[in-house]
């Protein structure tokens, strides 16, 4: 495999809701003592109401959530950090578009989408995204054992979609290298062993598209 020649300094994990995205980052950036960047799910005060009546709040979940992501953006990832080589985050401000794109219907699609672009341009890219894939069956199985309690509405059938969506999404993915990782057997916490080859993987990355699986690290 082609090594990667650049220096990974700012990583990206990005996945489905339940691909353990939070859990590998604060593993990965406790490794190479990065500073970590982690999404705040739980300030959105829409997304409660969202999992439980869709086509009502869509509209205000996504733009709370774009409007927050990109004020993170800027307050934690733009600034200059002399004390971290590294730097990690559990999510990219590009996932905001595969969740308006399966959520807003048109009209509300064509206003998100005037004021992300102008949004967007203030967005810094990573030097690698960790695309975390697993199927719909394991994703559940998560969110279920995490219990949080904006989840707990949560249906199957909206999962089953975003993770096709994701799956599209990632097909197509030529903004950065990326690194594909077959998550869904994955278990870091009872097996270290495949934490430390996914580890060596991400840092060995090439510049372009690669992939992990179990089997590579078991």
């Amino acid at each position: 495999m082609q090594q990667g020649n650049q220096d990974k300094s700012y990583i990206v994990f990005e996945g489905v809701i339940g691909a353990g995205k939070t859990t590998l980052a604060t593993m990965l950036a406790d490794k190479l003592d990065a500073r970590l960047v982690v999404e705040q799910h739980e300030a959105n005060p829409f997304l409660e109401d969202f999992y439980k009546t869709p086509d009502r709040f869509a509209f205000q979940t996504e733009m709370f959530f774009l409007l927050s992501r990109y004020r993170q953006q800027l307050d934690e990832l733009a600034q200059s950090d002399l004390f971290h080589r590294h730097l990690i985050a559990d999510y990219h401000f590009l996932k905001n578009r595969i969740f308006a794109h399966l959520t807003l219907e048109e009209r509300e699609y064509t206003l998100y989408d005037h004021v992300a672009s102008v949004l967007e341009r203030d967005i810094l890219m990573p030097d690698l995204m960790v695309y975390l894939k697993s199927n719909t069956q394991r994703l559940m199985y998560n969110i279920r054992i995490r219990g949080r309690s904006y989840e707990k509405n949560m249906q199957e059938g909206y999962i089953s979609d975003l993770n096709e969506a994701y799956n599209k999404y990632f097909a197509n993915y030529d903004k950065t290298p990326l690194l594909i990782v077959n998550a869904t057997k994955l278990d870091f916490i009872q097996y270290p062993s495949q934490f430390e080859a996914l580890t060596e993987a991400i840092m060995n990355a090439p510049d372009g598209r690669s992939s992990f699986n179990l089997e590579d690290g078991d």
